[in-house]
């Protein structure tokens, strides 16, 4: 009797298909089954904290509170696996756990297990093609950011109050970012780094996640053992106008619900622009080793030079610790992760400068920003990337990536990542850093502003911004702005310029004509500045600075009796005027 399957070839080939649908369907089930966790977890585990204190003592600090900790730091029984089976399969498992996971179980969490990172902690997409990506949970369809990928999604995802990740070049700071939720990259050694595998030891820095800014509060007073004292707030905020035209989405969209909050809390004065490229290239002389005699041409160059330093601090002290064992281990690695590993150091790079880099930017950044300063500045170029998408791997997404996250990198001072609603659906964030050591007025700026800013966020998103959604009026302000940072630097025809384009975008405002003839009258332009001057008295009757300003070109002009008016009208306007008043004088006593 033939067999109802035919031949039995034909057997065999229903067999394999058989077998083969089983194995799929265990892949799918198994997949589906790390998905129910957000693909975050590499290891379930529980540390449980002491008993609480019987009353009338206070409870634990972190009492109530669960956290998860990146693959990298050690726990007592368990290997450190490091992004890597090769790397697990050839270390013992931990003998002791790190210090920093004690403290936070005594002071009342519990860890409940050990997150994915990416491969060697060398990445800052969060892929792993060894252990599967972290599913974004806000994009799914995006890339959750690296190294601390897992941490930074167990948070997101809402399965961990807080979670721990190390960030040397970014890798809390940018997870954070493209996850939608805060994270703390604390001032370089605010905490010991014992107990975690070091990646590069002059910029590693244990840093954490939460979605609640009190929590936040509480872990990092608890870990960088800082005083509860009262709330401090800062004295002046400092906006990077060049890191964010770095920005690949509406500048504004960012910048207005900043200072929004900054207004309705503070009030406008302590906002500032600044151009941070140009006021560290004076500080940084350093870096002008690093760029083979060539002259910075704009603040980006000095920014990439920082950037550059920093990677090459990074490249030499990740070979020094784990080339050897690459050596003669030869894992299977990424090829991408593999090709960044094995790139040759810029002969141009010297170690020396790139170290001295380090400590002129943290001298600098103290300088400015001193006790009570907050520089502002986007955490990332824009929205996550798409996963497996080709910008991942290009030079233009790495360096300008870097860019940003070198600033505190390398200066070693402290910053938050604090997400600000959607744009396009997707997360967008703006980072905070204060000095290095002030790590107390940062976390109580954001203790201050984060909900004011959640706020204004919201109100931002709903607005639908897009590139053509920016109105010309707030455009012609950022120009204003720039203008009034050009000028200050005493770069005349820049000003110029800005002001121009403020103009263009809105000609009816009286402000830019008069500051214009402010930087015409310093290069000598007084018909110019006579102009504008008059288009802005035009504009506005009232304007004492334009009275002043048209004054003061009319008399280089010769036109003696015409300034004298003016000078006469600005005293009508504000009669205890110093400058009219001395000038009308002047004049008066040429004519009598």
């Amino acid at each position: 009797m033939p067999s109802p399957y035919g031949s039995s070839s034909n057997l065999w080939v229903l067999l394999g298909l058989g077998v083969a649908s089983i194995f799929l369907m265990t892949r799918r089930m198994r997949r589906r089954a790390l998905k129910e966790d957000f693909g975050a977890f590499v290891e379930r585990l529980q540390l449980l904290p002491p008993p609480p204190p019987a009353p009338p003592k206070a409870p634990h600090p972190l009492s109530g509170l669960t956290f998860a900790v990146a693959d990298i730091f050690d726990i007592e029984g368990y290997v450190t696996g490091f992004g890597n089976p090769d790397w697990a399969r050839t270390h013992e498992s931990a003998a002791r756990t790190a210090s920093i996971i004690l403290a936070l179980v005594d002071g009342g969490a519990t860890c409940i297990g050990k997150t994915i990172i990416d491969e060697l902690a060398y990445g800052m997409s969060g892929e792993n093609k060894h252990y599967d990506t972290p599913t974004n949970p806000t994009v799914p369809e995006r890339v959750p950011g690296g190294c601390s990928s897992g941490s930074a999604v167990a948070v997101a995802s809402g399965l961990a109050d807080f979670s721990l990740g190390v960030d040397t070049v970014g890798g809390v700071r940018i997870p954070g970012a493209y996850c939608g939720i805060l994270a703390f990259r604390p001032s370089y050694a605010a905490m010991s780094n014992l107990g975690f595998v070091p990646v590069s030891p002059s910029l590693d820095t244990i840093g954490f996640f939460s979605k609640d800014p009190n929590v936040l509060r509480r872990v990092a007073y608890l870990l960088i053992q800082a005083p509860y004292a009262g709330l401090r707030q800062p004295r002046n905020i400092f906006i990077a106008d060049d890191c964010f035209e770095l920005l690949k989405i509406p500048t504004s969209r960012v910048t207005q619900v900043l200072s929004n909050s900054v207004e309705k809390l503070f009030g406008k004065k302590l906002l500032k622009h600044l151009n941070l490229g140009d006021y560290l290239s004076s500080k940084l002389p350093s870096l002008k080793q690093l760029q083979n005699g060539k002259k910075n041409g704009d603040s980006k160059s000095t920014l990439l030079s920082l950037a550059k330093a920093m990677q090459a601090l990074y490249n030499h002290e990740f070979r020094n610790n784990h080339g050897e064992w690459i050596s003669s281990n030869k894992p299977a690695l990424d090829p991408f992760i593999s090709a960044q590993i094995n790139r040759l150091a810029d002969d141009s790079l010297a170690l020396d400068c790139c170290q001295s880099a380090r400590e002129e930017s943290r001298l600098a950044l103290s300088g400015l920003l001193k006790d009570e300063g907050i520089l502002v500045l986007p955490t990332v170029l824009g929205l996550p990337p798409k996963l497996n998408a080709k910008e991942l791997s290009s030079e233009d997404y790495l360096n300008h990536t870097f860019c940003l996250s070198a600033i505190a990198s390398m200066s070693g001072c402290c910053q938050v990542t604090i997400p600000l609603g959607l744009f396009e659906k997707c997360p967008v964030s703006v980072s905070f850093i204060a000095r290095h050591g002030g790590d107390h007025l940062l976390l109580d700026t954001i203790q201050t502003m984060y909900a004011i800013l959640q706020e204004q966020a919201d109100i931002a998103s709903k607005s639908n911004f897009s590139k053509s959604s920016i109105t010309n009026e707030e455009s012609a302000e950022i120009a204003k702005e720039k203008g009034n940072v050009a000028y200050k630097d005493k770069q005349w025809q820049k000003a110029i310029s800005l002001y121009t384009e403020a103009i263009k975008l809105n000609g009816k405002n009286a402000t830019y004509y008069s500051n214009r003839a402010a930087a015409y009258l310093e290069l000598g332009s007084y018909l110019q500045a006579e102009a504008d001057c008059s288009s802005a008295i035009n504009l506005d009757k009232k304007n004492v600075k334009a009275y002043l300003r048209r004054g003061t070109a009319r008399e280089m002009l010769g036109y003696y009796k015409e300034a004298i008016e003016d000078f006469k009208y600005a005293l009508v306007l504000e009669p205890t005027n110093k400058t009219a008043n001395i000038a009308s004088n002047r004049l008066k006593q040429l004519f009598q």
